[in-house]
């Protein structure tokens, strides 16, 4: 196929979400039946941004957060500019506008800009400029991670504002690591939107015991410097409505994200609090300009399900993302029932009232894991044992819920017709992860629910092995099946797992199941090695 024919799909943005409609995007590039070119903002390739956090504490590496290599890319013919900033985009001319002044030609356009870390108006801080302080920092990408890194090192006290899951798992991270740590948040507990008041008494009983200090209920109006090293302003506390000021040496903002959007301002594409796109991924009208992952938010405005409702913007799930990303792949690259990209008939999204993207968990589907404290949280949560009874499709509202305060467990399940519709799960592995596959999947819970409740009592028999059908992996997709396939195979590492099956390359919430995959072939492979030895004698 000549130049001149083959479809040109510029890509804005080279996060996770980028990286995998990149790569699936490499046959067709290889077969010369598209052009590709990746506009990246900065200066590294693309890497996993949901464990930066890990590599901030120093238990990962920047080389294993590693999804894409430019080089590998460029030798299949796909062209990555890397420290490439797009401002603007004419859709009449259909380029997209570079920093330095430069243009680049598109037949299809991708927006795969991502979010950014959002910054409190706190006096003091620029959240217009993004300028901060010295010792205030955000924790989104590498050199956020290196100055969190720096502080973790040298035993600094750190002050972590939000207490959201990323807030928590930075906090219960550096404070495993020996560093000092306060937590200052809003609302009378942490996590105050998904959990309820008993899992967020014991999620905040189980963070003091790990000696994070807690600020509850806090406001925070501004952030107080002394001069630092060379006289440069640096952080010294974060100043509460109270007058209160608490200390610190490094502070961590982890107040939500923002979608980026600019770009698609400068060329009036419609926006809510993400690119707005239909179910089809496109943010235009004709096809030409799509937009996926943490900036875009799909609210079409004509469907039954999308009319006068508002939407809830972006999911922030690396998984929904993915999914969006191998779905317009397949598309951009030749749809297999031949469908145009701006006349398909098949949605990639289907049109739910959730106002999240393609292959989304259920609404509130939360997972926090740390060494010392495993949560899960889902849908209503709420609704209390003694409410007056809550009538649905003919059936009563449900509660059951057990506590266990001194040791850190707590577990709610919300139910209608045996089916659950929330849950809180604190302390409780097991439990949590037998509760999230029965929601996902809207099963039945057992008549005894305290059999659920004993899956984590010492001395239980571990449950009953999943089919390998079984979803591990809830961002790839990955099954039971195909990890030990790849165990079988010969990975002998969770590293060659993830290269192998995908699994454990996003959250890294499966890692200890593949680990756990890894140990019972080890275990296997040794027994049969000693009934080997012994037959031979």
């Amino acid at each position: 196929m000549s130049e001149r024919t083959r479809e040109r799909v510029v890509v804005v943005g080279f996060g996770p979400v980028a990286a995998r409609l990149v790569e699936e995007l490499l046959p067709a590039v290889r077969a010369g039946r598209l052009e590709v070119l990746v506009l990246g903002e900065e200066t590294e390739p693309a890497y996993n941004r949901v464990l930066v956090a890990d590599l901030a504490v120093g238990r990962t590496t920047r080389e294993a957060l590693a999804l894409a290599d430019p080089g590998d890319l460029a030798a299949d013919g796909v062209r990555v500019l890397l420290g490439t900033r797009a401002v603007a985009v004419d859709r009449a001319g259909r380029q997209v506008v570079l920093a330095d002044g430069r243009t680049a030609r598109y037949d299809r356009l991708v927006l795969a800009t991502g979010a950014d870390a959002a910054i409190p108006p706190l006096a003091g801080l620029d959240p217009a400029g993004r300028r901060l302080p010295a010792g205030v920092t955000t924790l989104r990408d590498l050199n956020d991670a290196d100055r969190l890194r720096a502080a973790v090192d040298a035993g600094r006290e750190i002050v972590v504002l939000g207490g959201g899951v990323l807030g928590l798992e930075v906090a219960l991270a550096a404070a495993e690591e020996g560093a000092r740590v306060r937590v200052v948040h809003h609302g009378p507990r942490p996590m105050a939107r998904n959990l309820d008041a008993g899992a967020g008494h014991v999620l905040t009983a189980t963070l003091r015991t790990q000696g994070i200090t807690v600020h509850p209920a806090a406001t925070a109006i501004g952030v107080a410097t002394a001069p630092g090293p060379g006289g440069v302003p640096a952080f010294r506390a974060l100043c509460l409505d109270d007058g209160t000021e608490v200390p610190g040496d490094l502070l961590v903002l982890s107040c939500g994200v923002r979608p980026r959007v600019e770009l698609a301002r400068t060329c009036a594409l419609p926006v809510g609090k993400g690119v707005l796109v239909d179910h089809h991924l496109r943010a235009d009208g004709e096809g030409r300009v799509f937009a996926i992952g943490d900036c875009a938010e799909v609210l079409c405005g004509r469907c039954p399900d999308c009319e006068g409702r508002e939407g809830r913007g972006p999911s922030g799930l690396i998984g929904p993302g993915w999914r969006q990303a191998e779905w317009l792949a397949a598309v951009l690259a030749g749809d297999p029932h031949g469908a145009d990209p701006g006349d398909l008939t098949e949605p990639a999204v289907p049109a739910a009232p959730v106002g999240s993207p393609l292959g989304a968990e259920l609404p509130g589907t939360i997972l926090l894991k740390a060494r010392s404290l495993d949560l899960a949280a889902a849908g209503r949560v709420a609704p209390e044992p003694w409410d007056e009874p809550e009538e649905g499709d003919g059936l009563p509202l449900r509660v059951a819920q057990w506590s266990d305060p001194e040791h850190g467990r707590y577990v709610k399940m919300v139910t209608r017709g045996g089916v659950l519709e929330g849950l809180a799960c604190v302390g409780m592995p097991r439990t949590a992860a037998e509760l999230v596959l029965l929601y996902e999947r809207g099963d039945e819970l057992p008549a005894d629910r305290t059999s659920l409740f004993r899956l984590d009592a010492a001395g239980e028999p571990a449950p009953a092995p999943a089919s390998p059908s079984a979803t591990v992996c809830r961002c790839s997709g990955a099954t039971l099946g195909s990890i030990d396939d790849a165990v079988a195979g010969g990975c002998a590492t969770v590293a060659e797992v993830g290269r192998a099956t995908r699994a454990g390359t996003g959250c890294g919430g499966c890692h200890d199941t593949i680990r756990r995959r890894l140990a019972a072939h080890a275990a296997g492979a040794d027994d049969n090695r000693a009934a080997a030895a012994a037959a031979a004698r």
